[in-house]
């Protein structure tokens, strides 16, 4: 079995966005966060890091985990009616009970750098300019990358998220893949998944998909990032069980979470300068 590593593609990414970063203005990022979760905190650290090593400034707006969601979209709105700010971001989870999709209605879609506004995921969905949400970029840049064909093949999305599963399904349309998207109401998984050319996994649930939900030889693309008991990440994906079947396989960590990271800071370069 083949492994995808994601790092060479991201530093290619990152190369290529401090180039685009030094072209202009230099891009300034904001990340409104509400929550005390440690996972999300040290994500967005990450970002912060990775963002001033291509040049880009990164203000992190930590409204605490008692944040209301009228708090958070008024946050949102201030920020993208800032003529200095050009990415804004809104890192989940919110506070217990609140969902996300409302206060990133607030986000000025020219500047919502990762997909989170309805109004961006419609745009996606009707094939108009849009920055979808890096998570979903990443898996398509690494198809591009290993030159997995999609053209009419069979291609299996597992997880139905507005961050993943929906905007991803759309963009593999766009490419002319035949796309089938299974979710947690979805009878005989297994029956599905294993018709795949082409089977990612995105549904936050660690080693969900096994030897039998995978096609011999088929391209496996593992976007899960569960925390473990020893404080490290395991993807939806049994690597081990999987390993003797599917003909290729993303690490995790180490496959699409660093291009994650690298097309969240490209799209902030790009969206510094938009005419």
């Amino acid at each position: 079995m083949k492994t995808l590593p994601g790092k060479e593609l991201a530093a290619a990414i990152r190369a290529q966005t401090q180039t685009e970063a030094a072209a202009g203005p230099q891009p300034r990022l904001a990340v409104v966060v509400a929550t005390a979760d440690e996972a999300s905190l040290w994500y967005v650290r990450s970002i912060a890091k990775a963002a001033a090593g291509v040049g880009i400034a990164c203000d992190l707006v930590d409204l605490g985990p008692g944040a209301t969601l009228d708090q958070i979209g008024e946050t949102l709105a201030r920020l993208s009616a800032d003529a200095n700010v050009h990415a804004v971001m809104l890192q989940t989870p919110l506070p217990e009970g609140s969902s996300a999709q409302e206060p990133a209605g607030a986000i000025d879609p020219r500047k919502d750098v990762d997909g989170a506004n309805p109004l961006s995921l419609g745009r996606l969905a009707a094939g108009l300019p849009a920055f979808p949400p890096a998570t979903a970029a990443a898996v398509m840049a690494l198809l591009d990358h290993y030159e997995v064909e999609l053209e009419g093949r069979r291609t299996v999305v597992v997880g139905r998220s507005t961050v993943v599963g929906k905007p991803l399904a759309h963009l593999l349309l766009d490419r002319n893949a035949t796309v089938t998207v299974c979710h947690s109401r979805t009878r005989d998984l297994a029956s599905v998944t294993s018709t795949a050319d082409v089977l990612i996994a995105a549904a936050g649930r660690a080693g969900l998909i096994g030897a039998a939900h995978v096609a011999p030889g088929a391209v496996v693309i593992d976007v899960g990032t569960n925390p473990t008991e020893g404080g490290g990440l395991t993807g939806d994906v049994a690597s081990d069980e999987v390993a003797g079947v599917a003909g290729a396989l993303t690490p995790v960590p180490g496959g699409v979470g660093p291009v994650t990271t690298a097309l969240l800071l490209r799209h902030t370069a790009r969206a510094a300068n938009l005419p």
